[in-house]
């Protein structure tokens, strides 16, 4: 084993031990980008700082159990190593499971999306229909074979892997559709039911991939089982994956929410919130828990939906690595054309819950009936949900205080607003206290509160009247005690 594997594994023995019963394996994305090509490593004053690479979590590393299995040294979960000689449908899958007595198991299952996707590596590489093509898997523990290994007649990148999901919706005008993790070009999608999928079996906890959040009452949420914070209002304006990046780096100089390490997160750390109970057509709302909140948007048919979501991970889909990952919380839509279309129509082909990508920059118009054999919608101005490692010894304690009780900031109601809102502040101790307001620059552009107040809570309104539309920032600051939180003024 590898000495990095090694300090892998053990880190994984520490998040056990911590009851982290879901950690994220990182993706192994180790190479930096800019919006068309590989760069060296930004600083923090450039732009894309902040990017997958510039946060190393659980590094791969498995097992090689020398019985045709293999072992997720940070999951804990059990592999089949290789691929049986057929691909099988969904419910032809679940047949083979069940019969299925590897290395002397007869509890083999087909793996949950969230448990597949646990396996995708982006240090793959997309290719040209499979030359110079680099697996999304590591090939040194797992049997892979591109689609036209298996039939010479099938495209090199149907290498598709079916799941335990099905979507709760129908894809493609009307079928019954699974969650597949395609491991020869990076992404999820639903497909057919019917389809003839790659299989690969799974045993051990049943625990992964199932999410315990924690509502802290700040604006932010904790998953207990993964040991990551997210914001809980995550943003409501989309932006470019440049814009992304250094957005979060505009909230860290902020102290947003009271933290400086805010991160975009990576594409496992992002799927790891979708629920894939959840739709648009079946619960009205973006395939989330509840816990966040989600804007709903217009999608390109006209249609009340959930946007996209970006991440720090690049995705070389080739010939350049100019895209990058999204998750797709509303309806993953394409231009496609079936009998009795006249012209493409625009259909949910993937799935609310899909991993798909988008340029990194240009102009969505340039992508009329979208891109790709399924015409997958082109947005480029995707949304941001922000993420950070929680304090295990604070945040991840159920009985800690989820408020400060002498010091708190309150999102402030309406958000968004035009053209005034209301600031609600609590303090516990006599001090002189400052609340300002700064533009996405940084620069301050009023005082709301600038003087000695005594214990208790306050409200302010802030009126926007003369300004211009867009993000801002509020900053309170009483002592030592400084919070700051974002507001979106819309005209």
């Amino acid at each position: 084993m590898k000495p990095f594997l090694i300090l892998a594994a053990t880190a994984a023995i520490s998040i056990y031990s911590q009851s982290i019963k879901y950690p994220i394996v990182d993706t192994d994305q180790t190479r930096f980008y800019n919006n068309f090509s590989e760069i060296s490593e930004p600083d923090e004053a450039s732009s894309f700082y902040g990017q997958d690479a510039h946060h190393n979590g659980n590094l791969p590393s498995y097992t090689d159990n020398g019985d045709g299995t293999i072992t997720d040294n940070i999951t804990g979960l059990m592999w089949q190593q290789s691929l049986p000689n057929s691909k099988y449908s969904f419910n032809e899958a679940f047949e083979y499971a069940e019969s299925s007595t590897l290395a002397g198991y007869n509890d083999w299952r087909i793996p949950t999306i969230k448990e597949l996707y646990s396996l995708i590596l982006f240090s793959g590489l997309t290719g040209n229909q499979g030359i110079g093509g680099v697996p999304y898997i590591d090939t040194d523990y797992f049997e892979f074979r591109y689609g036209n290994e298996y039939d010479p007649f099938s495209r090199p990148i149907d290498a598709q892997y079916v799941s335990g999901n099905a979507y709760v919706e129908t894809v493609m005008n009307g079928q019954e559709g699974v969650f597949g993790l395609n491991l020869a070009d990076g992404r999820i999608k639903c497909y057919p039911q019917n389809k003839e999928f790659e299989v690969k079996l799974v045993r051990g906890t049943t625990d992964y991939g199932v999410n315990n959040f924690k509502d802290n009452g700040n604006g932010t949420v904790t998953d207990l089982a993964t040991g990551l914070m997210w914001v809980k209002e995550g943003d409501s304006i989309g932006m470019n994956w440049e814009d992304a990046l250094n957005y979060i780096q505009e909230l860290n100089s902020h102290n947003y929410l009271g933290y400086s390490d805010w991160r975009l997160p990576n594409a496992k750390e992002l799927h790891s919130i979708v629920d894939y109970s959840r739709s648009p057509g079946t619960t009205n709302s973006a395939a989330i828990d509840s816990v966040f909140s989600v804007p709903s948007i217009f999608n390109e048919k006209g249609n009340k939906d959930y946007p996209f979501y970006w991440t720090s991970t690049t995705h070389d889909d080739g010939p350049y690595p100019d895209h990058a990952v999204y998750i797709a919380f509303g309806r993953a839509l394409g231009f496609m054309q079936f009998f009795g279309d006249s012209n493409p129509q625009l259909y949910d082909v993937h799935g609310a819950g899909a991993q798909r990508s988008d340029p990194k920059t240009g102009d969505p118009s340039d992508y009329p009936y979208g891109f790709g054999p399924q015409g997958d919608v082109i947005r480029i101005f995707n949304y941001i949900r922000p993420v950070r490692d929680a304090d295990v010894a604070t945040d991840l304690d159920e009985e800690t205080v989820s408020k400060p009780t002498s010091f708190y900031l309150e999102q402030n109601y309406p958000n968004p607003f035009n053209p005034s809102t209301t600031i609600t502040f609590s303090i516990e101790t006599q001090h002189v206290v400052s609340l300002l307001v700064y533009d996405i620059l940084g620069k301050e552009i009023m005082t709301l509160v600038n003087e000695t107040k005594n214990p208790g809570s306050y409200s302010v309104n802030f009126d926007a009247s003369e300004l211009a539309g867009g993000v801002y920032f509020y900053k309170l600051k009483s002592g030592n005690n400084v919070q700051t939180r974002k507001m979106l003024l819309i005209k």
